[in-house]
């Protein structure tokens, strides 16, 4: 019997803006911790100024282009991993950022790869609030970039909440300069209302034209 909570390639096949807010409070279990996602963002592909493939494929790009349901794992900043899901239409290049989210399995795991090297561990809340705190805490990087989700090999498992979910807030991205300059066109943030894993807003910060 097919378990209901483990999203089949239709659930992730569908418009970005459908799959994104489908996707809060669904659990991401990899390298023994598991998370709740509290916050995502949508990128629709060649269609959004904001998405790395805006001007088509590249050999970084091409995994978004592909069918759904894989990984699109990207080093941002020189610093850090962050973990997007692809979606829509083959060819569409449509993907969910994983933004933020609540370790409530393995803590200790995560804690062993964030708290590293500090002086004082993370407060709870802030284990995986942010992109790259969420990759780092589920031991996410390039090796996993590709990986296909429904794989029954696959390493990463995501499966969908159940019950009753709090209620959900849009708004603009946090800190996506390619948007024509005007952030408020795309509210494509999605987040569980007061949720405190939820990451700080950031508008983007303009940089000189050299």
């Amino acid at each position: 019997m097919t378990d209901p909570a483990v999203p089949d390639r239709g659930f992730f096949a569908r418009p970005v803006l459908q799959v994104a807010p489908d996707l809060l409070g669904a659990v991401v279990s990899a390298g023994g911790v598991s998370v709740r996602l509290t916050e995502v963002e949508a990128y629709a592909g060649t269609r959004d100024p904001g998405s790395h493939a805006f001007r088509g494929p590249t050999p970084r790009t091409r995994v978004m282009f592909g069918r759904a349901a894989h990984l699109y794992v990207y080093f941002s900043y020189g610093m850090h991993w962050c973990v997007n899901v692809v979606c829509g239409p083959e060819g569409e290049a449509s993907a969910v950022l994983l933004r933020a989210g609540e370790v409530v399995e393995g803590e200790e795991i995560a804690r062993s790869r964030r708290d590293a090297g500090r002086a004082r561990p993370h407060p709870h809340r802030d284990l995986a609030r942010g992109p790259a705190r969420l990759a780092s805490a589920l031991g996410l990087s390039r090796e996993h970039d590709g990986l296909d989700l429904l794989d029954p090999r696959s390493s990463v498992e995501v499966r969908l909440g159940s019950g009753r979910r709090p209620g959900v807030s849009t708004g603009p991205r946090v800190g996506v300069s390619g948007d024509g300059g005007d952030a408020s066109l795309y509210p494509w943030r999605f987040w569980l209302t007061d949720d405190p894993t939820v990451s700080v807003y950031r508008p983007a910060t303009p940089r000189p034209v050299r």
